[in-house]
């Protein structure tokens, strides 16, 4: 067997390299169903065709639950714009060429969009009536199927040596509309206090997809809410001024 070397620790997850494999750990909080659901979700995403890595098993090590996938060689492209901030154009324009060819594809059996946004939202401390709003103009946006990342930023993007993208992170896949799932990775930038990438990212995303940065603001309040469940308070501050400004 070979060693096991720890590439990143967080507060919920432990992340290993095992020779030519990657070992995502979770601890105790996780429940069996959410590291299967997620585990579920990705081997649905492998059949679109979409370069992601491949998952081989999932397994317990030392008491807690772990899956281990193909390790991918390469640099996220968070790194690569801050290696390199005079090709931030170029490298946005590639991470919005990968998330259209995301949102080209279909699954069926993935969960719906809406109905993880709905139930997130009813489950905020949101007011009944403010939650009971935000859920109508839920309903009343347009319904698709496109498949939509959920957590889709530089980050989740690596670039092999030889310039081959691969998606990682499929926990919150789903089907649904393709500019709420680019109207989340801009509150994703927003958030993590990269505005200036956020607005050149939605800039560029309405540009090259012909989409009206109308249509992009109507789905912010919505998407805020949906993700102020199990945040941390700094981060649910800055949700609850998109929502007091766009409701």
């Amino acid at each position: 067997m070979e060693d096991k070397e720890l590439l990143i620790k967080t507060e919920k997850k432990l992340y290993y390299r095992e020779g030519n494999k990657f070992i995502k750990q979770f601890d105790e909080s996780y429940s069996k169903a959410s590291v299967f659901n997620e585990v579920l979700n990705h081997t649905r995403i492998e059949e679109t065709g979409l370069n992601i890595p491949k998952i081989f098993e999932v397994s317990t090590i030392d008491g807690r639950l772990a899956v281990k996938m193909e390790y991918i060689e390469g640099e996220t492209l968070e790194s690569l714009i801050n290696k390199y901030p005079e090709k931030r154009a170029e490298y946005l324009k590639k991470f919005i060429e990968i998330q259209m060819d995301i949102h080209s594809k279909r699954s069926p059996l993935l969960t719906k969009f809406k109905d993880k946004m709905t139930n997130s939202i009813m489950c905020s401390e949101l007011g009944a009536s403010t939650r009971y709003d935000m859920c109508i103009r839920l309903q009343s946006m347009p319904m698709h199927n496109h498949v939509c990342h959920g957590d889709y930023n530089p980050s989740n993007v690596i670039i092999t040596s030889s310039g081959v993208p691969y998606i990682i992170d499929w926990a919150h896949a789903s089907q649904g509309n393709a500019t709420a799932d680019a109207a989340k990775s801009y509150l994703i930038l927003c958030v993590s206090e990269k505005r200036d990438l956020a607005e050149e990212y939605i800039n560029m995303y309405c540009e090259i997809t012909g989409t009206p940065i109308e249509y992009v603001n109507e789905w912010l309040p919505l998407i805020a809410a949906a993700q102020l469940v199990k945040v941390k308070p700094e981060t649910k501050n800055k949700l609850m001024q998109w929502i007091d400004c766009n409701g």
